[in-house]
């Protein structure tokens, strides 16, 4: 078969594995629900402000609106779609083994991912022109609505289809390395256009943004204002008038956004050179002194002569124990636990103990619970002398309580329990989310990565 063909032959097995799917109707949904919320008056909520005004809202400014919704809020949703849902599930197993070239099959994975999150993009320009019906101001300016959006929010979501094709390429970014770095790159790309304040439009401060709205805001805005925020904010009355045309034709701007769509096919090029197929078998015991002070070594030997064990006395008690020791598993968890809890002990607890604590229970507590709630180990827990609520229970007070084990020296110290009724709230919280997530998803990507997003929320409030 030509390269031509196996790009379309991987691009058709992947937009058939999408059209059964339930998540996409989710992911349909997500960015309509949240552009209504964003968009609001001066009596409070979360704002796009320009000088502490509101922008009058045109139809070319709700667009632009719906792209800065797509590059923030939609991003994170689309890669736990891409990465979690039908597209972890390839037959690798018989791909790896087919003489066809890997940059094709990447390139026809990639074509399937852009394809469906254009089509994400299409059925929310349907949402906008209902919503510029309802809301505008001014001439109903339709094509200028989806022109704002589309360069804005496109080469955002293919660029994206990108990066999960290179962080599906080794095997060390399949798990969570690769969710961390998602979330890293994701972060620095929102926080890119607050670094570009009072930067002249040129191609090369465009190709900077990523997201590709701070020009959009800035450029178009009357007295060449270039303070803009996106949040929770106090605005003033009244409001800024935007010409999105002027921005939208500022020098480099659309060289720019066309180059990330460059960039992105480049990158999945790169991804299928890069690509090294998944490892079935043992990985090589690691060698070393660090790696015989980490490992938790050999099992004890298998005693013929025991006895039958007798039932629990305290069975609840038994299973709390067991998904303690299931949470904080092997000593590389015991040891950045104890770094935790050495941070706690100077300093704001909230702003040090309690991040890094959290930030370690949302890699443990993810990890543990896509174990638990697995398809295929639901049908065997219960068959267990405890319901699978009972292990649930214990689920979540394991995880509270190894919160509340690294915040009572911090407590001890300071003669205080402020620091100890902080980590009940955050250690509740990140254990029912993880429970939740993975009991709806199956699996530990989900509530990793909603979690590593809850904690810098956290860490930056």
């Amino acid at each position: 078969m030509s390269a031509a063909g196996v790009v379309r032959s991987a691009a058709r097995a992947g937009l058939l594995r999408y059209r059964r799917s339930w998540g996409l109707w989710l992911l349909l949904l997500v960015a309509p629900v949240g552009a209504r919320f964003m968009i609001g008056d001066e009596s409070g909520g979360v704002h796009i402000a320009i000088d502490n005004r509101l922008p009058l809202l045109t139809a070319p400014v709700l667009g632009l609106w719906l792209g800065i919704v797509v590059s923030t809020l939609l991003l994170p949703v689309a890669y736990a779609y891409l990465r979690a849902n039908v597209t972890r599930r390839q037959p690798w197993q018989v791909e790896e083994v087919t003489a066809a070239s890997r940059i094709a099959i990447m390139l026809g994975r990639f074509v399937a991912d852009a394809a469906v999150l254009l089509a994400a993009l299409a059925a929310l320009t349907l949402a906008g022109w209902f919503l510029c019906w309802l809301l505008a101001q001014g001439p109903l300016d339709l094509p200028g609505m989806s022109y704002s959006l589309w360069i804005i929010a496109a080469p955002s979501l293919i660029g994206l289809a990108a990066l999960r094709s290179w962080l599906s390429a080794r095997p060390w970014l399949r798990g969570g390395a690769g969710d961390l770095l998602f979330v890293l790159l994701w972060l620095t790309s929102i926080a890119m256009p607050a670094m570009m304040q009072g930067s002249a439009s040129s191609f090369s401060s465009n190709l900077l943004d990523f997201a590709g709205y701070y020009r959009p805001l800035v450029a178009g805005a009357p007295g060449g204002a270039s303070d803009f925020a996106i949040g929770g904010v106090e605005v003033e009355p009244g409001r800024v008038v935007l010409d999105v045309a002027k921005a939208l034709g500022a020098p480099g701007y659309v060289a720019s956004r066309m180059a990330w769509i460059g960039i992105a096919i480049l990158l999945v090029i790169l991804s299928g050179l890069a690509y090294r197929p998944h490892r079935a078998g043992r990985r090589a015991p690691m060698q070393g002194r660090l790696a015989r002070l980490l490992s938790a070594g050999p099992p004890p030997r298998a005693d013929p002569a025991a006895p039958p064990a007798l039932p629990a006395r305290r069975p609840f008690a038994g299973l709390l124990w067991s998904e303690l020791r299931l949470i904080g598993t092997g000593r590389v968890f015991l040891l950045l636990a104890s770094a935790a809890t050495a941070i706690g002990l100077a300093g704001d607890y909230r702003r040090g103990g309690s991040v890094a604590a959290l930030l370690l229970l949302a890699f443990a507590l993810s990890a543990h619970a896509g174990r638990c709630e697995a398809r295929g180990l639901l049908m065997l827990t219960r068959t267990t002398s405890l319901p699978p609520a009972a292990r649930r229970a214990a689920f979540l007070a394991a995880g509270t309580l190894w919160a509340l084990l690294m915040a009572l020296p911090a407590a001890l110290v300071r003669l205080s329990p402020d620091p100890l009724l902080l980590a009940l709230g955050t250690g509740a919280a990140a254990s029912t989310g993880a429970l939740g997530l993975a009991m709806l998803s199956g699996g530990p990507f989900a509530p990793r990565l909603v979690l590593l997003v809850a904690w810098y929320a956290y860490f930056s409030a």
